[in-house]
């Protein structure tokens, strides 16, 4: 973690950022995510930049190939079951009917990574 790696406290790092001790706790626990702008301010304030660049998704399908061809069969095995049930417990505690369409369009991008069907 950046603040930790520049030996800052969360009140320090929101001085230094121009924010709130609370903000910076809200996004170091993923409750609230920072603007850009903010987001190169803590960076600065630790000594780092943020650099962005436009390039194509990477899917990660070869790698992901390979590394479970590497994975003993009760190993693969095992992950895939922990990945269903995880699934299956996002689904169950999406609130929202949109929020549930939104999960069900990322969960349903994964089984097809997968390649399988989770339902």
């Amino acid at each position: 973690m950046a603040r930790r790696n520049a030996g800052l406290t969360q009140v320090e790092l929101a001085s230094l950022a121009k924010t709130s001790q609370a903000a910076v706790s809200a996004y170091e626990s993923g409750r609230r995510s920072p603007s850009v702008e903010t987001l190169c301010r803590i960076l600065a304030a630790t000594g780092l930049e943020v650099r962005m660049r436009l390039v194509e998704p990477d899917r990660h399908e070869e790698t992901r190939v390979i590394a479970e061809s590497l994975l003993p069969p009760e190993d693969l095995a095992a992950f895939n079951e922990r990945e269903r049930r995880r699934v299956a417990r996002r689904r169950a505690r999406t609130s929202t009917s949109t929020e549930r369409a939104c999960d069900d369009a990322s969960l349903t991008i994964w089984d097809e990574i997968a390649g399988r069907s989770l339902c």
